[in-house]
């Protein structure tokens, strides 16, 4: 979408008017998401204090997360999901910031901590669209264990030495399968959503079925997109949380420019 193209000031996303064509989806290359992360770097760069406010939000919510993990580990998997399903929704204001930036406005902090009310009835769709598979995660995850641990409970120094040692093979695998089938859902679901609810007054429904569609459309730059997102995510984690500041910054940055590389602008009136 051209810079002209974009919404300005603090008027609402283009799409207000009813009756919106349905996204149209590109394909793009294989190595798409490196230029998304060096655009989102760039963003990054020139937007740090608003930026690293944003990525401390995220480290705060990994030392949550550690904490609850050290008390419920058997619920590492929706743990981490919630931690997934909170990220665009906390993103949404790193969207705006690239927004900003690239229809050449001063992106500002304050601005961006209100971004989306003007569509926040399809964005609160959205989230409870998020939350219900959540539970459900949080569920199967509590079902994979009574099926592999009939007596009790291991403790947690037990259960890490178990996943270490690969010493129930059968339950990994199958924890691992439950946490791919709802991650994929999840990540399929929302890879463009929120920015094209964001930037458009799009519906939640559409928004998902244009992610579900770009998905299906680029396979292989989705896979390498989603290990992207997992390497750095991980990398954050292992680092007390710290590196959580710069790089959930440069994921959220980036996918705004996923979403401007995976759906066409739409036509001028």
């Amino acid at each position: 979408m051209r810079p002209s193209e974009l919404p300005t000031g603090d008027s609402p996303a283009r799409g207000d008017a009813q009756g919106l064509p349905f996204p149209v989806v590109r394909e793009v290359g294989l190595f798409a998401p490196f230029d998304w992360l060096a655009k989102g770097a760039a963003d990054l760069a020139g937007n740090p204090a608003a930026s690293i406010f944003y990525g401390s939000c995220f480290a705060f919510m990994g030392v949550l997360l550690s904490v609850v993990f050290s008390h419920a580990y058997h619920l590492t998997s929706a743990l981490v999901c919630g931690f997934l399903l909170l990220g665009p929704f906390l993103s949404l204001g790193l969207y705006d910031l690239s927004r900003r930036r690239e229809a050449g406005e001063s992106p500002m902090l304050a601005h961006s901590l209100t971004a989306g009310q003007h569509n926040a009835g399809a964005i609160g769709v959205f989230a409870v669209v998020l939350i219900i598979i959540f539970l459900v995660w949080a569920r199967a995850s509590l079902v994979v264990f009574a099926l592999f641990y009939t007596s009790e409970m291991p403790s947690v120094s037990r259960f890490v030495e178990q996943v270490v040692s690969l010493e129930n093979v059968e339950f990994l695998m199958a924890y691992a399968l439950v946490g791919f089938i709802f991650a994929s859902l999840v990540f399929g679901a929302s890879v463009v959503a929120i920015p094209l609810m964001l930037d458009r007054r799009q519906d939640a429904v559409t928004s998902m079925l244009a992610s579900l569609i770009a998905l299906g459309r680029n396979p292989g730059p989705m896979l390498v997109w989603a290990v992207l997102i997992v390497l750095l995510t991980v990398a954050g984690f292992t680092t007390l949380f710290l590196g959580l500041i710069v790089l959930m910054p440069l994921i959220g940055h980036a996918t705004w420019h996923a979403y401007r590389a995976l759906v066409e602008p739409m036509p001028a009136p």
